[in-house]
């Protein structure tokens, strides 16, 4: 099995005896500003996991640990405990039939969690890893590189008319901020950045990075001590 498949439509003898690596997309339902969807984490996870090559890819974790967004509607979180063990739990029984699982991460939040569970399942002898849909230089939420993805994944659910700046100011000096009353302690729009000037041309270029490193993580397959891939 070379092509990239949905996991959802595969008979399962179709599945047995086979050396197979699983990816599995996670993302998160939470605010993403006035013009994005809640499901822009999933959205650019799930893109990535369908553009490998050679892989078999599950229904999306659709679900995060997005506890700094809670003061806006619409966002629910199931904490990083929580998600810690949903994701040792999966990887258990995938890795029953599975040969490899890469959990693909498109929301920053999950990043701990993932960590402590993928380096779990690692040190239960299961080939797990997993990769961040991390962007150089990118701004940090719903600001422009967000924006510029979802205008070249799914356009329709983006309402430029409604896309205002939020708070620009460098992540490193919002942190404090961010810990101690989230996001909206530091953004009244949910906002970290500027999308007002974002493209769909530059979301293009900036999925097609996002696909390369984790092809090329993918190819190498050297996951760290918390088993994110090199």
């Amino acid at each position: 099995m070379t092509e990239v498949r949905e996991l959802s439509a595969i008979p399962s003898p179709c599945l047995e005896g086979t050396a197979l690596t699983v990816v599995v997309p996670v993302g998160s339902l939470e605010q993403h500003g006035p013009h994005l969807p809640l499901d822009t984490d999933t959205r650019i996870a799930r893109a990535v996991a369908g553009a490998l090559p050679g892989v078999v890819v599950a229904p999306a974790l659709e679900y995060g640990a997005s506890g700094e967004h809670e003061g806006f509607a619409g966002t629910i979180s199931i904490g990083a405990e929580a998600m810690e063990m949903v994701i040792v739990e999966y990887g258990r029984s995938a890795f029953r039939w599975a040969t490899r699982v890469l959990f693909v991460n498109g929301h920053g939040g999950n990043g701990p969690a993932l960590a402590k569970a993928v380096a779990l399942l690692r040190y239960e002898g299961r080939d797990a890893a997993w990769a961040p849909c991390a962007v150089p230089g990118a701004d940090a939420h719903a600001g422009r590189t967000e924006t510029s993805l979802l205008l070249h994944l799914s356009p329709d659910c983006v309402d430029m008319a409604r896309a205002v700046a939020g708070n620009i100011s460098p992540i490193a000096d919002l942190m404090p901020g961010l810990r101690s009353g989230g996001m909206v302690a530091v953004s009244d729009n949910g906002v970290l950045g500027d999308p007002v000037e974002a493209t769909a041309a530059d979301g293009a270029q900036i999925f097609g990075g996002l696909v390369q490193r984790a092809t090329d993580g993918l190819t190498r397959w050297q996951p760290g001590p918390d088993g994110r891939l090199r």
